[in-house]
This record gives C-alpha cells, sequence and structure tokens, in this order.
C-alpha cells in the first residue's frame, strides 16, 4: 500500500547587482508577492519579497509523491525552478538555500490529535 505524501520545499535567496531598472520593475510588482499572510506551496512555486525593505526572495513549492526516496528530487526541482525563474528574467542572486519538509513526518498538534481521534 503506498501513501501519498506531501512535501513543501522553501527555497531562499538574495537577489544580486540588480539594475535600477530591475529594482523598479520588482519594486512594482512587489504588491503580488509581499503578502505573507496569502503564501501557498504550488507547483509553480510562490514568491515573496520584500525588496524596498531587504534584498531576499523566497520561494514556496509544493508536491506530492508516493515514495520517501523521491523527496530528494523534489527539493532538486524546487532549486532549479527559482533559479530558472529568476535566470529566465535576468535577475542575479545569490545564496540559493532551501529546506524540505515531509508534512507525513509533522507531529500532529493536541487539535489534530482530537480530530483524528
Amino acid at each position: 500500500m503506498s501513501t501519498s505524501r506531501t512535501i513543501r520545499v522553501t527555497v531562499r535567496g538574495s537577489f544580486d547587482n540588480l539594475s535600477d531598472a530591475q529594482k523598479a520593475e520588482l519594486i512594482a510588482a512587489g504588491d503580488q508577492h509581499a503578502d505573507i499572510l496569502s503564501v501557498q506551496y504550488t507547483a509553480e512555486g510562490h514568491l515573496t519579497y520584500d525588496l524596498a525593505a531587504r534584498p531576499f526572495f523566497t520561494f514556496r513549492f509544493g508536491e506530492t509523491v508516493d515514495d520517501e526516496r523521491e523527496v530528494p528530487q523534489v527539493t532538486a526541482r524546487a532549486e532549479a525552478k527559482a533559479a530558472a525563474w529568476m535566470t529566465g528574467r535576468g535577475y542575479a542572486f545569490k545564496k540559493l538555500t532551501s529546506q524540505t519538509v515531509d508534512l507525513s513526518e509533522v507531529p500532529l498538534g493536541k487539535r489534530g490529535r482530537k480530530l483524528q481521534g
């Protein structure tokens, strides 16, 4: 019996050597990327940043796998998608890091245990 696992990957990095025009473009589009209250984990990746405050960005990716051995590939794909998004738009970046969480391994809180039992 296989059980699906929901994997969330958070990829972080910092913008590097942006031109004034690129900064202006990102700041102008910032409204659609600054709301941390509407954060989503999606297959395409959900980008957040607040360039006016700091030069960092965060992508959030979500994927479902059937085998825990697929988790490293999910992480690699997320990092590649984030890098491709940045590179495809001509934005230089540095210090790309990622954190991966397998939600099947996250302990349930008191409320979750109550709902489950």
